[in-house]
């Protein structure tokens, strides 16, 4: 499945969200951020059944 993200950047972070569950985070660098995201969205979505699936 693809999703589509948004990555700004507000210094001195990298900010990236996901336009679909609006969940955002930050990191120093884009790798970071990406990688914050994936954690965070794996949480939210800890209960779903889309996760499940």
């Amino acid at each position: 499945m693809s999703r589509l993200f948004l990555l700004s950047y507000e210094e001195p972070w990298y900010v990236v969200k996901d336009i679909v569950s609006g969940v955002a985070t930050q990191g120093e660098t884009i790798e970071e951020a990406k990688n914050n995201l994936r954690e965070a969205l794996e949480l939210y979505y800890e209960d779903s059944e889309m996760v499940k699936m």
